[in-house]
């Protein structure tokens, strides 16, 4: 599906988007469990149909585990993109967890955890070639009802700096969240200078973190990855932050990095991460993650992109959540499983 223009980030470009929907039939049960999920096509079908179809056909879907070790092996084979693989494997177990959930008669997020069913929705902007200016798409994503946007720093020329944040944080109210992305356009040291972006008390970031709660943002902010941050997981910096009396005051950050996975594995890192103070979030597919999100005490919010970025998310989904104060449901209560039509 052609986008409108191409989308550039710190190190790939994106004129197109596809998906995968997929379709997995519990016989005796007479349940199809659907989803969407991926960015590729013809790589992911050869997979699918090829290699993980025969692995699972006459299992039972409801062994969940089981099912995901017999597909596992299309993750080994050395001589292909490895990340094909594991797509095609979350295809098809996006699509078992839909039909348990049918099953079972009830929505994921209250199967996997249920801590609640609605989280704030923010939308990803700011990409570096784009048309309008931020405070132009800020108003636009108020418009749509979104309660915050994740807009593109890493690759910006000149850096963003706290004054330019705080226009940012006035041009959307003081209710609006901002997270910034760094998009692996940072190095490590480079990432460490981004808590003194919370010094600058207009940005609503820094009212948050005065309070005690943790700001927004991604892990993947250098291009090596997060695994450079776990060789240095307790690093603390000291930061000038205003105190609740107004007066400034230096304060510890200490920063962290945690990888999650599927369901079971979200729950576990975020056992680990409220120990810590760490909050979780999510990149794309806005309609899975809004459950893993919803399952756990420490959720942040789900992300989309802008109609435009992402077409799929916007028109392939009938019953699309409707947001109620920049909220949206992961998904009814009367909906069984992902709840996407």
């Amino acid at each position: 599906m052609p986008l409108g223009r191409i989308y550039r980030g710190s190190y790939y470009e994106m004129s197109h988007r596809s998906t995968i929907v997929t379709r997995v039939y519990m016989v005796d049960e007479g349940i199809v469990g659907e989803a969407y999920a991926g960015d590729e096509d013809a790589g992911l079908l050869a997979i699918i149909h090829g290699e993980i179809a025969p692995r699972l056909i006459g299992a039972d879907a409801m062994s969940i585990e089981r099912c995901w070790e017999l597909s596992r092996g299309v993750t080994l084979n050395i001589l292909r993109d490895r990340r094909l693989g594991l797509v095609a494997q979350a295809c098809v177990d996006s699509a078992l967890w839909d039909a348990i959930g049918k099953a079972l008669a009830q929505p994921l997020w209250r199967l996997w955890g249920g801590y609640r069913n609605r989280l704030p929705m923010i939308s990803i902007g700011g990409y570096y070639d784009g048309t309008v200016t931020i405070a132009e798409e800020i108003a636009e994503l108020r418009e749509a009802g979104m309660a915050g946007m994740k807009f593109k720093v890493g690759a910006a020329i000149p850096r963003p700096t706290p004054s330019a944040s705080a226009r940012r944080a006035r041009a959307g109210g003081s209710d609006f969240i901002l997270a910034a992305d760094a998009n692996q356009g940072w190095t490590r040291d480079e990432r460490l200078l981004s808590p003194a972006w919370s010094q600058t008390t207009t940005c609503a970031g820094s009212r948050s973190l005065a309070a005690g709660t943790t700001i927004a943002g991604r892990c993947v902010t250098c291009a090596r990855g997060p695994r450079r941050c776990l060789r240095r997981p307790n690093r603390v910096l000291r930061v000038r932050m205003p105190g609740s009396d107004g007066r400034r005051r230096d304060r510890r950050v200490q920063l962290r990095c945690l990888l999650v996975g599927r369901p079971d594995r979200v729950a576990t890192g975020r056992q680990y991460g409220a120990h810590v103070d760490v909050a979780m979030g999510h990149h794309e597919e806005p309609q899975v993650a809004a459950h893993l999100l919803a399952l756990v005490s420490n959720g942040t919010y789900v992300e989309c992109c802008h109609p435009d970025r992402d077409p799929i998310w916007r028109n392939l989904i009938a019953n699309r959540p409707k947001l109620v104060d920049g909220r949206a449901a992961a998904a009814r209560r009367a909906w069984p499983r992902l709840g996407a039509r």
